[in-house]
């Protein structure tokens, strides 16, 4: 399962910054000179309360968490979606499941702005144009050349491409009418048949404004409520980080990261939040395991059934699987362990076809 996020922004909006405060990673900031430029890539693992309360009942050896890639690529700039991405960059972006859209908010004289002045909602646009040029270049020059092929073609291979035509007109379409792909609905066919273009606007998005130390609070919150009332849609959420103050969080110990949050009022970070927004937007639900060697979570996509989890534990499961027996998170820490919860009747079993919820504790039996 691909659970990679690719964090993509304009030129001097912190992306890197932003890379460093997510994974904890120390990545050169400002190192990219280039497109073809080798990205950062890190894996962190997804926060969930859960897992050490599940803990306390399982005693298991250990815990496991799901895990999420980020992948920090070059800079886009402005007027490149037009020309085209290029093509290792296009490829990173492509390949993601999903995509952070980095924008600077902070002011730093010491990191000149591109366009001389910080504003963050003009980039917000700037950003989203790009990534629509990009699709409608790519959508033109397929069309130009299934043109020239369909008229060379009979039967079933022209009718195929006159699909392939048709659908590509309809994204074209709602792309210069600025709706985003992510928005148009597709059934299994066309789903498939598009599925190799890796459209930038059909990939759910994050955008995070990058804020200054003086942003937090009071000026943040607001310049996020703005952005939402005008951008907010389908597919796309909204959200803000201080990157820099994270990611100097993110290298002191507990107690100092104690302190220096003191020293700025700040009562959490916000880093466990954007990870799971990230979690979230991939479109990913946890099932839960426990036993005497771990308690794990598996991430699995909304709409899994109980024999398709299965095979994310193991396929010899999934071959096998008689059946699910299910219990809630909430039944399970009230009742305290899985024999009083059979007892209190809590304790369900679902046949492969049953859609797997968040948080269900989850044992399956299988023939061997």
């Amino acid at each position: 399962m691909n659970l990679e996020l690719a964090i993509v922004g304009l030129p001097q909006s912190g992306k890197t910054t932003v890379f460093n405060a997510l994974t904890r990673a120390s990545a050169a900031v400002g190192g990219f000179s280039a497109a073809g430029d080798e990205p950062n890539l890190a894996t962190v693992k997804v926060p969930d309360s859960r897992i050490p309360k599940l803990s306390k009942i399982f005693q298991p050896k250990r815990e496991v968490y799901a895990d999420i890639r980020y992948l920090d690529v070059a800079g886009v700039a402005k007027g490149l979606g037009k020309q085209g991405l290029g093509g290792r960059l296009l490829g990173y972006l492509q390949e993601a499941s999903a995509l952070i859209l980095v924008v600077r908010a902070f002011e730093d004289t010491s990191v000149p702005h591109p366009e001389e002045r910080v504003d963050p909602l003009r980039d917000l646009e700037t950003l989203l144009l790009e990534l629509t040029f990009s699709d409608l270049g790519i959508i033109e020059r397929r069309l130009t050349r299934l043109a020239e092929m369909i008229q060379k073609l009979r039967g079933s291979e022209r009718e195929a491409n006159e699909r392939e035509r048709d659908l590509l007109a309809r994204f074209q379409e709602a792309l210069e009418n600025e709706v985003p792909l992510r928005e148009i609905e597709l059934n299994a066919l066309e789903d498939r048949q598009l599925r190799g273009y890796g459209f930038l606007t059909r990939k759910p998005a994050l955008v995070l404004f990058n804020l200054g130390e003086n942003q937090l609070g009071g000026a943040g919150d607001e310049l996020v409520a703005e952005a939402r009332e005008h951008f907010e849609r389908p597919g796309l959420a909204i959200d803000a980080l201080a990157a820099k103050i994270e990611m100097e969080i993110g290298q002191l110990d507990a107690e100092d990261a104690a302190l220096f949050m003191a020293d700025l009022n700040l009562e959490e970070s916000s880093l466990d939040r954007v990870i799971s927004l990230s979690y979230d937007l991939l479109g990913l639900i946890t099932f839960l395991t426990g036993g005497p060697e771990e308690v794990r979570a598996w991430p699995i996509r909304r709409g899994t059934t109980a024999v398709n989890a299965a095979g994310e534990v193991h396929t010899d499961i999934q071959r096998g699987f008689i059946r699910a027996e299910i219990v809630t998170y909430a039944d399970l820490i009230e009742q305290g362990s899985m024999a009083e919860c059979r007892k209190a009747g809590v304790l369900r079993v679902e046949g492969r076809d049953y859609f797997m919820q968040d948080g269900d504790v989850t044992h399956f039996l299988f023939n061997v």
